[in-house]
């Protein structure tokens, strides 16, 4: 018998015992593939949830891996279903999986299906309605251009020739062609879906419309530079916290004059103050150098007054130094460095301090959207006492390792950061580690493996622009094309003085929420 190749022989021809053997042989076949679609989700999952720190590009392509794994044995899955009996195959289908309803937002068409019988078959009698039975196909209709002719009529008095006719309509981009839905689309598509606009401009032509890709470039550069106001805007929104998060990544630009890559920084600061209970708008802003010198985020922070939860870079010292600015370090950086120890060598002390800090992240798990004073309270209670005997292991640790051992520099690591890890726990406004803006980052690890490079630095720029309002959309729940489609419907004539009026949690009502992705 075939069965693994998913031919099976014909069932009418097998005894009792053969059909036996042939059902337990497909049940275990089963359960072993279902292990292994469980075992790769669960690992997919695992490897999401960390951080995206100096190994994220080969964490990305690691996922990637175990996504095209997980995929070949679903789409291997369905196969082996299709191949079997109809009957056998139904039951399968029930079996695996419970189907969840389709989305009651989307719209629905009705089409009923009248039997081809006008009369009774068998007698000829007059048929009744009986009842219905319902059921629902999920569809996608393409998206589809259109051309918005604009009329103005003119008219003329006939006493004296005096000659009225409505203002033209404005638009985004002045004398500019697309329309708000089309140059959002294109902003989404490169900036969130990762789409570079060579391949959009292959898209739009399979639908009989001819983009170039310079055409589109001019749009996202002409989009920006209208953004500009909008941007400042969110600037001071951010930068008028008390606490922010920032990071930076590296984005290669190409040189102009060179044909080669230079390395640009795009730099990232979050304001966010959900988990501490706070209901002010989440919002964060992108910034981009053409190098990571210190003199850029001095310069992003000169009018900053707080606490900024960062990693170690040395840019920030003199920031810190000035004391308008207090230091919260980054426990996620801490356990990072444990974790590739483990990873590579099982270290034992790398284990337990693994152990360690993930106590304390079980604190913070349940204090999530809780208030400043009863987060610092019970990390006082419960997250202190944890933390002085995790340095005071640390501390006896060190005496024990060679100073140049991997798992030294890691524990010199903690300790010489210990006073700025420590501060979380006497401010409830305040995270464990700095993952808010990690993950702003990650639209931008994504799309760096697409776009290969930036134009130029003035494309970088635009990045940040662009980056800003989507990922600020995204951090409201908005559904970031709708978002951008709303602004720049009004943005062209909207006044100056008012320009906070267009931030996404200003148009939340006018814009619809972002659908949820399924557990």
């Amino acid at each position: 018998m075939n069965n693994a190749a998913g031919v099976l022989p014909n069932l009418e021809h097998l005894n009792p015992a053969e059909l036996k053997a042939l059902i337990v042989s497909q049940h275990k076949l089963i359960v072993s593939r279902d292990s292994e679609i469980e075992r790769l989700k669960l690992l997919i999952a695992k490897l999401r949830r960390m951080q995206f720190g100096r190994s994220s590009e080969k964490l990305d392509r690691q996922i990637e891996q175990l996504e095209l794994q997980l995929e070949a044995l679903q789409v291997n899955d369905a196969d082996i279903v299709a191949a079997m009996p109809e009957k056998i195959a139904s039951v399968e289908a029930v079996t695996r999986s419970v189907r969840r309803p389709l989305p009651a937002h989307l719209p629905r068409e009705v089409r009923t299906h009248l039997p081809k019988q006008e009369a009774c078959p068998d007698c000829g009698g007059e048929l009744r309605k009986l009842g219905e039975d319902v059921s629902e196909v999920l569809e996608r209709i393409p998206s589809r251009f259109q051309v918005i002719r604009y009329v103005r009529v003119k008219l003329a008095c006939a006493c004296c020739d005096r000659i009225v006719q409505a203002a033209a309509p404005s638009r985004p981009i002045e004398r500019g062609v697309a329309g708000p839905g089309l140059l959002a689309h294109v902003l989404v598509s490169k900036y969130s879906d990762h789409l570079p606009l060579y391949r959009q401009s292959e898209i739009y032509a399979r639908e009989g419309v001819e983009l170039d890709r310079s055409t589109l470039a001019d749009w996202v550069g002409g989009t920006s530079r209208l953004f500009e106001p909008l941007v400042e805007a969110l600037r001071r929104h951010v930068m008028s916290a008390e606490k922010l998060h920032a990071d930076d990544t590296p984005v290669p630009v190409l040189a102009p004059g060179r044909g080669k890559t230079k390395t640009g920084r795009l730099w990232t600061y979050v304001r966010d103050d959900r988990p501490a209970g706070d209901q002010t708008p989440p919002a964060v802003w992108f910034a981009y150098s053409a190098d990571r010198k210190g003199e850029h985020p001095r310069a992003h922070l000169s009018k900053f007054r707080g606490t900024l939860q960062a990693d170690g870079y040395a840019g920030f010292d003199q920031l810190y130094e000035t004391g308008r600015i207090e230091e919260a370090a980054c426990w996620a950086h801490v356990r990072r460095k444990f974790y590739d120890l483990q990873l590579a060598h099982k270290s034992v002390v790398a284990g337990e301090a693994l152990e360690r800090i993930g106590a304390l992240y079980a604190i913070e798990k349940q204090i999530q959207a809780r208030t400043r004073e009863e987060r610092r309270g019970i990390r006082n209670l419960h997250s202190r006492p944890l933390l002085l005997s995790l340095k005071q292991w640390l501390e006896e640790i060190l005496t024990k390792l060679s100073k140049k051992s991997d798992t030294a520099v890691a524990v010199r690591y903690a300790l010489g950061r210990w006073e700025a890890l420590m501060r979380y726990c006497d401010d409830g406004r305040l995270e464990i580690d700095n993952n808010a803006a990690e993950r702003a980052l990650r639209a931008v690890a994504v799309g760096r493996k697409n776009y290969l490079f930036a134009g130029s630095d003035r494309g970088g720029e635009s990045a940040a622009a662009i980056y800003s309002l989507i990922g600020t959309a995204k951090l409201n729940g908005l559904d970031p094309e709708l978002y951008l489609r709303n602004v720049l419907s009004r943005i062209a004539e909207h006044p100056i003085n008012r320009i906070e009026e267009l931030l996404p949690w200003n148009l939340a009502a006018s814009v619809p929420p972002a659908a949820q992705p399924a557990a």
